[in-house]
């Protein structure tokens, strides 16, 4: 079964249950309802979202290689954490603030600075929504590629924050126009965000040894940077602590070589710096899906 089919890349839930949640996380308090889909909603989830449940618990035992009753526990850290990231998406929706420490702070302001474009390359670890709300750019604006099947109040929540500072939301359309504007962003000198651990509509992939086994990662976002011979950040937004996140800002190197053998090695750079971020956050991986072949 291939990814498309497995994972759909929408926020569950409906339009008033997602209004409802930025009402709550404005009006109740915070800890309360994190407690309360802690202990009613989860469980919940993980008996009627099988599926979901069980690629984790794979990902907990076969790449972890832990028992069985420390992956189980482990599988169910990893959807509370997942759900206080959601909340504090929401929290965000609603206006609150989050307590964010950036390492290495000067990688990106210095690419900020100069005149030539970059590209940001993110994964489904943590809680990369918050970097767009917080890698500011008065000089350059941020294009963030993202999908267009995304539940309507959470796009339009995006839009909201977007529009307040130099941000712009690239949608993928199913006619590829959306390969023009990152082509068109670049070539401006703008900072272009693409997530590297899905395959989006190609099939080419990288088969990388990640984590002790082959895993696909996308050619697209490798290909792009390299074609563009851009400079390249990962960054990474990982939850430490009660509305408190650390962003992990790494810069990959590009080689010398062709097109595809420069993209190749962003694409090995990128797979070695993820698995050392998710060997520190293992509760926060949130592909719920059987990511390795």
């Amino acid at each position: 079964m291939s990814v498309e089919k497995e994972w759909t890349g929408r926020t569950s839930g409906t339009k008033w249950m997602h209004r409802s949640l930025i009402w709550m996380m404005h009006n109740l308090p915070y800890r309360g309802v994190y407690l309360f889909v802690c202990i009613f909603v989860i469980p919940f989830c993980m008996l009627f979202s099988h599926k979901g449940y069980i690629a984790i618990y794979h990902f907990f035992v076969m790449r972890r290689n832990e028992n069985m009753a420390l992956a189980f526990w482990h599988t169910y850290m990893n959807h509370c954490m997942f759900a206080g990231i959601i909340l504090d998406r929401f929290y965000t929706y609603s206006g609150g603030k989050l307590n964010i420490e950036v390492e290495d702070w000067d990688l990106y302001h210095n690419l900020v600075d100069s005149k030539d474009g970059f590209v940001i390359l993110s994964a489904h670890i943590g809680n990369y929504e918050v970097a767009g709300y917080t890698l500011e750019a008065e000089s350059k604006r941020f294009n963030a590629l993202v999908y267009s099947g995304e539940a309507e109040t959470v796009m339009d929540n995006r839009r909201k924050m977007f529009e307040t500072k130099n941000r712009h939301m690239i949608v993928i359309k199913k006619d590829m126009s959306h390969l023009f504007e990152m082509s068109n962003a670049l070539a401006n000198g703008e900072i272009l965000s693409l997530p590297a651990d899905r395959i989006f509509g190609s099939s080419r992939h990288y088969n990388i040894d990640f984590l002790g086994y082959k895993a696909k990662f996308p050619v697209g976002p490798f290909a792009v940077a390299a074609q563009r011979e851009v400079a390249v950040l990962a960054i990474n937004v990982m939850k430490t602590g009660y509305k408190k996140y650390r962003i992990h800002i790494k810069q990959l190197q590009q080689t010398e070589g062709n097109i595809k053998q420069r993209a190749e090695n962003l694409a090995y750079q990128y797979a070695n710096n993820l698995e050392n971020v998710m060997n520190e956050y293992p509760t926060q991986w949130f592909n719920y899906f059987e990511f390795w072949n």
